[in-house]
């Protein structure tokens, strides 16, 4: 199952104004178009928020020159939307044009590079490509240290979005460190009851959530969730965001009631702060969906599902990998209700479309793989489910290393398959595995 839970972290100076670098006054073009292209952006518009930034971008050379600095803010910020939207290849292209401007400009050690790298590895983590990510991440907190104050809202962030990296990596301790340093840093830069604090706070229970420490998990959500209603108020999208996180968690631990009503009441404030076709607002719609297939209410299930799709495809595109993901959740309920044949077509649409988006060494794409072969197993088509585990399995160690739990999944799901055709002692091997891994985790 794939969820649309989207851990807060700070993605810094990634749509800034490109006036912010040079004030040139409210009559130029460039200036105009680029805010236009921020307002867009931030209302989930994000076809319209590209052609105003793809026009700032033009303006802004014809008016500076191809390497001003100017010219670099915007070349970021449609870098940014481009990500949004999952052109992830064009995004890199314009995140790389914009770092050699600043480099050049500004020297390679000052602030703006830092953003800008920052910016390249969370594009490069969204990627799967974890190695250049933790590299560019490095790289940014280095020049962070070196030219601003020890406890900068800028650094913190960037440990944030590494220590992220490191969760997704099944590295908890590593991030559970990072994350305590950005919360600490975060609360003395800017305040105890800040809204970067909530997030940091919201972040480090996400952590505790996923390996199952829900007692610390529930404190700190319910900390992050009473901030951001002091600070940004009762119906801020970041208000949403921990009200889902509140939400899951209770989903987790089976308290179904109280996990719908979170649920609902963060749509309604997605719907009311974003509108009810913005990607957060299909994000929630999923979330609730999910909660319903778990309870086997398969008709609201797939109603939800459905209408989460058509905002995806609408606002996001056909191929995007949230969209990709929405499908995959669809395949999954035809599952679970016995519509194989749906569910078979879904899934390898969804596998197709996140092969071409995220390419093929892709931890989701691992997850596709290893999701169709689950349904050719429950059919007792073993030997097409076989290589598609192993493909599976061979994708999460490469990408992810040989101890993550996703591999101990993978391990378990091929163990069941031997042991359904007796071949034990192959699955007592892998399930032993399989354990050690988990032993290593707890």
């Amino acid at each position: 199952m794939e969820r649309f839970f989207k851990i807060v972290v700070l993605a810094l100076i990634l749509f800034c104004p490109a006036s912010a670098l040079f004030a040139q006054g409210p009559e130029a073009a460039w200036n105009i178009l680029d805010q236009e292209a921020l307002e867009l952006y931030r209302a989930g518009n994000y076809g319209r928020a590209a052609e105003a930034s793809e026009k700032a971008l033009q303006a802004a050379k014809k008016k500076f020159g191809p390497g001003h600095l100017s010219v670099s803010g915007i070349m970021n910020n449609l870098a940014e939307i481009y990500y949004a939207q999952g052109q992830f290849g064009q995004a890199e292209a314009l995140y790389k044009r914009s770092l050699a401007i600043r480099q050049k400009t500004l020297g390679p050690e000052h602030p703006f590079v830092a953003g800008t790298l920052n910016n390249l590895a969370l594009l490069h983590r969204t990627q799967g490509r974890y190695d250049e990510a933790e590299s560019g991440f490095k790289r940014a907190l280095a020049i962070c240290r070196s030219v601003l104050e020890p406890n900068n809202a800028l650094s913190a962030g960037i440990m944030s979005n590494l220590g992220e990296l490191y969760a997704v990596q099944g590295q908890h301790g590593q991030a559970e460190t990072l994350y305590r340093q950005s919360l600490a840093i975060r609360k003395k830069a800017l305040g105890s009851e800040h809204s970067l604090v909530a997030a940091s706070l919201n972040n480090l229970a996400e952590l505790h959530r996923s390996r199952g420490r829900y007692n610390e998990a529930e404190s700190l959500f319910k900390q992050s969730l009473a901030m951001r209603e002091k600070t940004l108020g009762l119906n801020h999208p970041d208000t949403a965001a921990s009200l889902s996180s509140l939400a899951r968690l209770y989903s987790a631990q089976g308290e179904h009631v109280q996990a719908e009503t979170l649920y609902r009441h963060a749509l309604t404030t997605y719907r009311k702060a974003l509108g009810p076709d913005h990607p957060d607002t299909a994000a929630c719609l999923n979330n609730l969906a999910e909660l319903y297939l778990g309870q086997g209410q398969y008709d609201q299930a797939e109603s939800l599902f459905k209408h989460s799709l058509a905002i995806y495809r609408s606002a996001l595109g056909p191929d995007h990998p949230d969209t990709a993901a929405c499908l995959n959740n669809l395949a999954e309920l035809h599952r679970s209700q016995g519509r194989y044949d749906e569910a078979e077509a879904r899934y390898k649409r969804s596998l197709a479309m996140r092969e071409k988006s995220l390419g093929p060494d892709h931890p989701d794409v691992a997850a596709s793989l290893n999701n169709l072969a689950e349904l050719y197993r429950s059919q007792g088509r073993n030997e097409k489910a076989e290589p598609l585990f192993k493909k599976s399995l061979s994708i999460y160690k490469k990408a992810l290393g040989p101890n993550h739990p996703f591999v101990a999944m993978s391990l378990e799901n091929l163990a069941l398959l031997y042991k359904a055709e007796d071949r034990v002692q192959e699955a007592d091997g892998l399930t032993k595995q399989a354990k050690r891994i988990r032993s290593s985790k707890q």
